[in-house]
């Protein structure tokens, strides 16, 4: 069985594509051959992420993000607890 993160992710709670479980493991983006630690959001099917646009926020203080397009590429940092559990049995 794979792990791979859900096509479409983001760090924002308000946004219902938000998942804290996965989060929490750790989520690993690579945009165009680079690796980014700043992705807000992404989506691998349609091959875009969000980055925030420095400190500008906007009326209602959430911050201001930059849509960028490209080959998107994600991964867990970290296993799964259950699959941690049964690594350590075996």
């Amino acid at each position: 069985m794979t792990d791979t993160p859900p096509d479409r992710l983001s760090s924002n709670p308000r946004s219902p594509f938000f998942d804290e479980a996965k989060l929490s493991r750790g989520i690993g983006i690579r945009f165009n051959g680079k690796q980014r630690t700043d992705v807000e959001e992404y989506c691998r099917s349609e091959g875009w992420i969000r980055v925030a646009l420095g400190k500008k926020v906007d009326r209602k203080g959430q911050p201001l993000t930059l849509k960028l397009s490209g080959e998107v590429e994600a991964w867990f940092e970290r296993p799964a607890d259950d699959e941690a559990a049964s690594a350590d049995e075996a």
